[in-house]
């Protein structure tokens, strides 16, 4: 009886995960390390219907053609805009060319995903969300994938009955001589910040070094602390945060583990009684990749955010439920944060990608 129970249930699941079918056909500009190791993969298992591979060099194109013999490559964007039959197109190119490409799909009025970062200024930003919407692009998105990570999406929930106090986060890397740090890299933490706190006001900046920063800054219920700094090494590469609330603390480490750390309450007159007593530390947590099974919600691709946004994209796109979080208008306060910082003395934005 167990086991007939156990072989329907993976029966239904599996039914379930092949019944889950697109009718439109795709296309993908770029095909670099970072796409071959986050993003195809998951159009590969989602079953997305990959028709174009689009790259710039014609001994490329052909390698394509005969690695994955089933999808047309081509070194013209046009040639997807003007095919009736593509509804999507997915980016991930070299930063440089990537408000240029945004702006052809976006005048097609395909829907775009592409990977940040989606332009170098602000004023860029506004010219292609004003594009989207003169020419009705259903769905344009950037690949801010943190956004979509489970922990980071639990954790808003959590933030938003908490009273906040104060977060401390550190975005910790070696050394970025390939682009630029605060485009390529940096985008990233302050985007999270931006997302989970709202918009930021700059209280101060501190350079250190060629690349690396300190700030200070104040949203509306929370003031934070942040270190970005390519000043340490990639081996031992950091990304945490912590948020301090009138309840507890909340840690996010790696985007892999998030947990919650309740605080001791108990006064006598004024006086906290943990310092009468021991007190035992009590750690919930509410989130952590399992690195024992390797099953779908297991995988770094998953737990990184990578999984859920690329989903969230074609869902959209196909018309059935999605999320949307990274629309091209909700990151104008990513790109303002950034302008300021650019304006205490940043180096200017180079056209490198990692």
């Amino acid at each position: 009886m167990i086991q007939e129970l156990i072989n329907r249930y993976k029966r239904m699941r599996t039914e379930r995960f092949l019944r889950q079918t697109y009718q439109y056909s795709y296309a993908f500009v770029g095909m670099g390390q970072h796409s071959l190791t986050n993003l195809y993969p998951v159009l590969h298992y989602l079953g997305v219907p990959l028709k174009y591979i689009c790259v710039t060099s014609e001994r490329k194109a052909r390698l394509i053609e005969r690695k994955f013999p089933h999808v047309k490559a081509t070194t013209s964007l046009g040639t997807i805009l003007n095919d009736d039959e593509v509804k999507g197109v997915f980016v991930a190119a070299s930063p440089s060319a990537h408000f240029s490409i945004a702006s052809q799909v976006l005048r097609s009025g395909k829907s775009l995903f592409i990977e940040k970062p989606l332009c170098q200024t602000l004023e860029e930003l506004d010219t292609l969300t004003d594009m989207q919407r003169l020419h009705g692009s259903p769905v344009a998105m950037v690949g801010l994938q943190k956004r979509y990570a489970p922990a980071v999406q639990l954790l808003q929930k959590r933030l938003h009955k908490a009273h906040l106090v104060s977060y401390d986060l550190h975005y910790l890397t070696g050394a970025f001589p390939e682009g630029n740090a605060l485009l390529d890299l940096y985008i990233h933490p302050l985007d999270l910040v931006c997302f989970l706190f709202g918009k930021p006001k700059v209280v101060a900046v501190q350079q250190v070094g060629s690349d690396s920063y300190v700030l200070m800054l104040r949203h509306h219920h929370i003031v934070g602390t942040l270190e970005l700094s390519t000043a340490y090494s990639w081996t031992t590469a950091e990304e945490s945060l912590k948020v301090c609330t009138s309840e507890g603390i909340y840690r996010l480490l790696q985007m892999e583990e998030l947990s919650f750390e309740h605080k001791p309450s108990a006064t006598a007159f004024g006086i906290p009684m943990e310092k009468l007593r021991a007190h035992h530390e009590t750690k919930e947590v509410l989130c952590q990749r399992n690195n024992f099974t390797p099953i779908l919600l297991n995988n770094q691709i998953y737990s990184q955010g990578y999984f859920n946004e690329m989903e969230a994209f074609v869902n959209a796109v196909e018309g059935s439920h999605h999320t949307i979080v990274t629309d091209i208008k909700t990151i104008r306060e990513t790109y303002q944060l950034m302008n300021e910082i650019i304006g205490v003395g940043s180096p200017q934005p180079s056209a490198t990608r990692r």
